[in-house]
């Protein structure tokens, strides 16, 4: 059984910064790619961030890009997106997703999704 647990989420204000955490179950983690995608009001799912199996190739959107990191540690087998210079834009519920292999930015390319997490940015 394959579990994502994203943490990290709450209220933070304009201009923060934010830093989310997903902690997967999937062993061995090295094995997989994974990504970021939120889900605001009213709006459709979409992808933020992603990173290879390896760590050395990260896509993100380009509404986010400048102020977006994504990184992954083996050891504790979690990925983390970090978001810069919060606005309330950026108020969503924000998923942990996994793939096998070859990163990717598309929904259904992803096997295996987290519950989410809120993150709601006050002005």
């Amino acid at each position: 059984q394959v579990e994502l647990v994203e943490s990290g989420g709450g209220l933070v204000e304009v201009g923060d910064s934010l830093s989310l955490s997903c902690t997967a179950s999937i062993s061995p983690i090295s094995l997989y790619s994974m990504g970021w995608f939120r889900q605001a009001p009213g709006k459709g799912r979409e992808f933020v961030a992603a990173i290879n199996w390896s760590g050395d190739i990260t896509s993100s959107s380009g509404s986010v890009k400048s102020r977006v990191a994504i990184f992954r540690d083996g050891t504790k087998n979690t990925v983390t997106l970090q978001l810069s210079n919060m606005s309330p834009e950026d108020t969503a519920v924000y998923y942990c997703a996994a793939k096998n292999w070859k990163i990717a930015d598309s929904i259904p390319d992803f096997e295996y999704w987290g519950q989410g997490t809120q993150v709601t940015v006050s002005s």
